[in-house]
């Protein structure tokens, strides 16, 4: 009799995690691969599957998808599951929930990537008295997952966190932004493909000590200091490709108070602010660990 398992996906905006695994320490199989087409893409991840459960005599019960959006995740709706007005081209109104059941014929239960990754992140704290929190990643865009009261938050869709406005001051940097919707909003600014576009260069690519790092740091306080006056998480993660360069921690510690100046009164904004604002615990399989337990609960 084949041996139950659950698949996890992390569909990001340039690559494609895929992993089969009965629990966090117990992993089949993984594979990463480019974001291509969604025909192209949604196809390699159900071929993965297939080919993997075959040959390691596996049945999966189910699916957990963590995907960029925005996503319809309202069940009533009928485009439920959906990619909607996303920005990366080719994908909008890409019913993907629903073609990955009916190719693999399992459950599917699907959040935005970045609620994957606080889900994966927060299960990693459990052991902490920790009921609000946020996961923010910056790298390829920009989303912040919220976890309330230990759920995670949907409301009227998801929240957006990449698209809120920050103080742009275009004399000191007149840069104006790349965001298709709305130019300089935080992801506009502050994204890998931002700083590609303002400096020619990539993250990994720019010295430790180029100014782009001081505007960088100044923009994603500005964005920490906006969610602490009005979520007042217990805990940040920062993850994502910019933050690799964990040079950038210090000056956001120290920007984030200077900004704040004094005005809400916390050990964790003054001499333990490491314990408020940090790195994935999970490096870089935040997200996919998020989508393996999203299975595993729809499982339950």
């Amino acid at each position: 009799m084949a041996e139950k398992a659950f698949g996890a996906i992390e569909l990001g905006g340039t690559k494609t995690f895929v992993m089969i695994a009965k629990d966090k320490t117990n992993i089949y199989s993984r594979k990463i691969f480019p974001t291509l087409s969604p025909n192209q893409t949604i196809s390699d991840i159900t071929n993965f599957f297939k080919d993997e459960t075959n040959s390691l005599d596996l049945e999966l019960a189910s699916i957990g998808i963590g995907s960029f959006g925005p996503l319809d995740l309202d069940p009533e709706s009928k485009t439920f599951g959906y990619i909607t007005s996303t920005p990366k081209e080719g994908w909008q109104f890409t019913n993907l929930k629903g073609k990955i059941e009916e190719s693999l014929q399992i459950p599917a239960a699907i959040d935005t990537d970045v609620n994957a990754s606080a889900l994966g992140e927060f299960r990693s704290l459990l052991k902490q008295d920790i009921d609000s929190f946020v996961y923010i990643t910056i790298g390829t865009g920009i989303g912040g997952g919220f976890i309330i009261n230990r759920e995670l938050v949907h409301g009227l869709v998801h929240p957006e966190f990449g698209h809120i406005r920050i103080p742009h001051n275009k004399r000191m940097d007149p840069f104006p932004g790349i965001c298709p919707y709305h130019r300089d909003c935080f992801e506009g600014l502050a994204s890998g493909p931002a700083l590609e576009e303002r400096w020619h260069m990539t993250a990994e690519m720019l010295p430790k000590e180029h100014m782009a790092w001081e505007l960088e740091a100044d923009y994603i306080s500005l964005a920490l200091m906006n969610l602490i006056c009005t979520v007042s998480p217990q805990k940040i993660i920062l993850g994502g490709g910019v933050m690799h360069q964990l040079h950038l921690f210090k000056k956001i510690y120290q920007k984030t108070q200077r900004y704040l100046n004094n005005y809400i009164k916390s050990k964790y904004l003054d001499e333990q602010i490491r314990d408020l604002i940090m790195p994935p615990k999970l490096k870089d399989n935040s997200g996919i660990f998020g989508a393996l337990h999203l299975a595993i609960d729809t499982n339950k």
